[in-house]
């Protein structure tokens, strides 16, 4: 297979990652689903999967909670195994280069969203003026399609210029820059948590929060067991396991209509 080749398959997968949020968030776009499929193209699935998993343990925290935006583990998953398999050098060199080229996505989303989205989304307010659905769903799926072009053409270009010359960018990068975006990445999580906290102290919910920790902190139960545990009490809570009060309920909506 030609170089080529490798970068546009490579492209694709990181496209088709960026398509997840399209189907739901099925998380098919972590580390550890797209790895082996850009060790898959390159030839060596094995070490899709181990640099695909260790990748993973590096970006389990990546995950978007309150206003923060984790850095871009597609576009760092798909050419941080895609260079680690290419030179030879293993998990090391995957780690090396996925978080600077995470960031650098990171960044570039960022402009996008800051730049291209509210302009279309003036486009659609304009759009539901005039009563257009077809041209609301058209831009709909259009901001998905630039999100996932652009990924498609970071991985193509980057994987088509090498990690040498990728490495030469980064570096060109001022220091203080990527130092910032370091930093930023690590409060992020804090102030994300701390809205999230915001919503969940409230009056209804702050007795099932202060459960959990006691449970976590003092008991030693395992986040699953707490999990399982919410799970049960949200059950009991709204009567989802009672046919007869389900039929009530739907009984008293048809009464009302």
């Amino acid at each position: 297979m030609s170089q080529l080749s490798k970068a546009i398959l490579l492209g694709l997968i990181a496209a088709f990652g960026s398509f997840d949020y399209q189907m739901g968030t099925l998380y098919l776009f972590r580390p550890i689903i797209l790895g082996p499929l850009a060790g898959l193209v390159l030839g060596d699935l094995q070490q899709g999967l181990i640099i695909g998993a260790n990748l993973e343990l590096m970006f389990l925290g990546a995950i978007s909670v309150g206003a923060y935006i984790p850095p871009d583990v597609i576009v760092g998953g798909v050419l941080g195994t895609a260079f680690a398999i290419t030179s030879g050098q293993g998990v090391e060199t995957a780690i090396a280069l996925a978080l600077p080229v995470a960031l650098l996505s990171l960044a570039i989303e960022n402009f996008i969203q800051a730049v291209v989205y509210p302009f279309m989304l003036r486009m659609v307010d304009s759009l539901a003026e005039k009563g257009n659905t077809k041209g609301i769903t058209f831009i709909h799926y259009l901001m998905g399609f630039i999100i996932c072009l652009t990924r498609f053409l970071l991985v193509f270009l980057a994987f088509k210029l090498g990690a040498s010359k990728v490495a030469i960018i980064l570096d060109i990068i001022p220091e203080v820059l990527t130092q910032g975006m370091s930093a930023a990445a690590g409060l992020l999580p804090a102030f994300g948590f701390a809205m999230l906290m915001r919503m969940i102290l409230t009056k209804e919910l702050a007795p099932y929060y202060i459960l959990g920790f006691v449970l976590a902190a003092y008991l030693d139960i395992p986040v699953l067991g707490v999990a399982i545990l919410g799970v049960i009490l949200i059950l009991i809570k709204f009567d989802f396991l009672n046919p007869k009060i389900v039929q009530k309920m739907g009984g008293m909506e048809d009464d009302d209509f």
